[in-house]
């Protein structure tokens, strides 16, 4: 198999992986496209544009934090195992537990972790605002990452719980962030977070424009959050 333009795209970002990490991305690449056939995974389906709109953006995290200091991530709202499957594969040393509220994409995810041999990584099917009341999950992260689709303010009550004081909470955003980054910093300083930095970048070799928040935990969740399954969406902090 030639892993040319996958060596070429993560090379890009200064990511060097060995053979058997090139086949766990292309094994990841074609169980995607396989369970896509029968249920709705991901919209992108060539080769080229999975790796460069799911993989390389997955990674490209490195940009914001250096993960050789990070052991533990959570994945809030995984979905097809975006970005956590891929932090996984090339980043071995990660403790991963991935979450999603979707029982057939919990199926897929343990799939794919069976047929990669990938170890110290689990699923979990529930909703965030259920797990993040219990205690074997609660504030036991180093980092939690998501690119699930809502606004700040909701996110951080969805994510902020699952950190650990030292923490750092790491959305995956589009370009455009300023008004929903201000907008989101009476609920992220609720949660005991704090918005350090936020960083623009566009993935190498294309025009997608994105942006990673980077939120320190700085203070215990008070107990109270989240809220009740719904109300975060609902009713932003």
């Amino acid at each position: 198999m030639d892993y040319q333009i996958l060596e070429q795209k993560l090379g890009e970002l200064g990511i060097k992986q060995d053979q058997n990490q090139l086949e766990r991305f292309h094994k990841f690449y074609q169980l995607l496209i396989e369970w896509n056939k029968v249920m709705n995974l991901t919209g992108i389906t060539e080769y080229e544009d999975v790796v460069e709109k799911h993989f390389v953006d997955s990674l490209s995290i490195i940009k914001a934090i250096d993960l050789s200091r990070i052991h533990t991530v959570i994945d809030i709202g995984t979905g097809a195992g975006f970005p956590g499957i891929p932090l996984k594969i090339a980043f071995p040393h990660l403790r991963v537990v991935l979450l999603d509220s979707l029982n057939k994409r919990i199926k897929f995810l343990d799939e794919v972790i069976f047929q990669l041999g990938l170890t110290e990584i689990c699923t979990i099917h529930g909703r965030a605002e259920e797990y993040a009341r219990k205690e074997e999950y609660r504030e036991q992260f180093d980092l939690c990452v998501s690119r699930a689709v809502a606004n700040l303010s909701t996110l951080s009550e969805y994510c902020l719980p699952y950190i650990q004081v030292g923490g750092i909470f790491v959305p995956y955003k589009s370009g455009e962030i300023d008004d929903e980054v201000e907008q989101s910093k009476k609920a992220v300083r609720i949660l005991g977070g704090n918005i350090k930095e936020v960083m623009k970048f566009e993935l190498p070799g294309t025009d997608i424009h994105r942006s990673f928040v980077l939120i320190h935990k700085e203070q215990h969740t008070q107990k109270k959050y989240p809220r009740k399954a719904g109300i975060p969406a609902k009713e932003p902090l």
